[in-house]
């Protein structure tokens, strides 16, 4: 790209992405932190990606869902999974009208712009298959009819890591799916203790719409357009070999370590979420720094750690951050 062109994009972004601030003022007047959780939501929302979410309860997950959706003017629906949830309660069902002898369509929470899937790991499978289905195709079917889902659509699912008791976990095929896996943390003792006099607060700010969902889809094709070098095009297919065959990449330590490396859907998420990033740094470039600042949201879910490393109490994100050390950098 000459520099000419790469001057006139790097404007058109700069003017495109000023509404990311807009949206962080809105949010900071009912969260306090979780700029990492909110950011990746976003790129999710730029990119047409879903997120898994690792986190213990209480860490405003829902709100922060809620919020976001109230400042892009989408719909939104949570639904909270148990052992007990139906197909049908997700995507919806035919109820017989007993007056006209004819079946009607009543559809399901599926249909919003933002569904946060609560706890997904504690519905059974056939509830997991039907919401993962709806987040590839972007349909559901009920009946004999085929249903297009509302667009923007992402889907938001949480886990509990410290209580597994009553659980289904996702199969790695199913984790696969979601183009970002967010480890959410407790808040700094500053950021706490902000939440704490927040609540003494007699009256909530009103939050206002920053941009339409119509924009969010026309950003979309921005965010394609931000530049990408060869360069770091031959990293991110680097970075996702290494976690395949690292003896190739001088990574030895880690052959035994691995059992699965990333699937080649790592390398189209981890390319496209370096550009939203890039995006919401007002850049029209991607760099290096993009790449390894949401290398481990996509790669996390995707590196399956061996027996040995399960023995040795080695995690994915320990194998990851070798990688990313012993790949070269462009």
């Amino acid at each position: 790209m000459r520099e000419s062109e790469l001057t006139a994009l790097n404007e058109r972004i700069q003017e495109s992405s000023a509404f990311v601030e807009e949206i962080f003022e809105e949010i900071r007047k009912v969260i306090i932190g979780q700029k990492y959780m909110i950011e990746r939501m976003i790129i999710g929302l730029l990119c047409n990606g879903h997120i898994l979410l690792e986190g213990v309860p209480g860490l405003a997950k829902t709100t922060a869902v809620q919020t976001l959706s109230n400042t892009i003017a989408v719909s939104f629906k949570r639904l909270q999974f148990t052992p007990d949830l139906l197909p049908a309660d997700l995507i919806g069902t035919q109820i017989y009208n007993q007056r006209s002898g004819d079946f009607y369509v009543k559809k399901g929470p599926i249909f919003a712009n933002l569904v946060l899937a609560d706890e997904i790991n504690r519905a059974p499978a056939k509830v997991q298959s039907a919401l993962l289905e709806a987040m590839q195709e972007r349909q559901v079917t009920i009946g004999d009819e085929t249903y297009p889902l509302d667009s923007p659509f992402l889907v938001l699912a949480t886990q509990n890591p410290i209580e597994q008791e009553g659980t289904y976990p996702l199969p790695e095929a199913q984790v696969d799916r979601f183009m970002l896996k967010l480890q959410v943390t407790y808040p700094s003792r500053t950021e706490e203790l902000s939440i704490l006099r927040q609540i003494t607060r007699e009256e909530s700010q009103p939050i206002q719409q920053v941009i339409s969902s119509q924009e969010i889809l026309q950003l979309r094709a921005t965010v394609r357009e931000i530049y990408m070098d060869e360069k770091i095009e031959n990293y991110i297919v680097d970075l996702v070999c290494a976690t395949r065959e690292p003896a190739k990449y001088q990574l030895e330590q880690l052959t035994d370590l691995i059992e699965y490396g990333a699937s080649p859907r790592a390398t189209l998420f981890l390319a496209m979420a370096a550009r939203a990033h890039a995006f919401l740094r007002h850049r029209g470039y991607v760099t290096p720094e993009d790449v390894y600042a949401v290398g481990m949201d996509v790669l996390r879910h995707r590196v399956i750690v061996s027996y040995e490393a399960e023995a040795e109490e080695i995690s994915s994100e320990q194998i990851i951050k070798q990688v990313f050390e012993g790949v070269e950098v462009p």
